[in-house]
């Protein structure tokens, strides 16, 4: 007799017992992903300029281009470095674990441009990543560009607003479920942190 066997037996348990419970919170997940879907109320234009307002092929060109400019790049330096590195260190990991998770976007998911075959995966929401780690980045660098004289507190505010409204229309839209939108919030901030703690130069 296999000495091996038993401790196989009681592994194949244990993965056997666990595929039931991820699979029932999937099914939860896609089921208030749908639910919110289908009795959203606000108009789906909105959510497309929410859509394109967080685009990667906008939003980094455009921070680029505030970055060359000679008048604006100082003002802004401790702002512009770390949210520069950050787009791009967000666009790494998210491609990363989207490669290695694989979940499919929602059937209802319509109309959806593809840049590139890593946009096929729902898992997590780049949209999401994307507009916390701004807003959070925005928050911690806040005091350094008010000292610019160019923000005051209340942008702060709007820039938490719009990473909300950005990551909630993913779902309603649907792009995302929401649990993807959840995970991609979080790593968001966590890039935010990382990005003002080591990524300021």
């Amino acid at each position: 007799m296999d000495p091996n066997a038993g401790a196989k037996t009681a592994a194949t348990a244990v993965i056997a017992g666990r595929r039931p419970l991820l699979q029932c919170l999937s099914d939860i997940d896609a089921a208030l992903s749908r639910t919110l879907h289908h009795h959203n109320l606000f108009p789906r234009p909105l959510f497309l300029l929410l859509e394109l307002s967080a685009d990667f092929r906008l939003f980094f060109p455009l921070a680029l281009s505030i970055f060359l400019s000679p008048t604006l790049s100082a003002l802004l330096r401790p702002f512009l470095v770390p949210l520069l590195l950050g787009l791009l260190l967000d666009l790494a990991l998210i491609g990363l674990i989207k490669i290695v998770f694989r979940r499919p976007r929602p059937v209802y998911n319509k109309n959806m441009s593809v840049a590139v075959s890593v946009d096929h995966y729902s898992f997590p929401s780049g949209h999401s990543s994307r507009v916390c780690f701004v807003a959070a980045l925005f928050y911690l660098t806040s005091e350094s560009i008010k000292r610019a004289a160019v923000a005051d507190h209340r942008l702060v505010l709007w820039a938490w607003l719009w990473a909300a409204a950005t990551s909630v229309s993913r779902v309603l839209l649907g792009r995302h479920y929401a649990f993807d939108v959840f995970v991609g919030s979080c790593l968001g901030v966590l890039e935010g942190l990382f990005a003002f703690h080591y990524l300021s130069f």
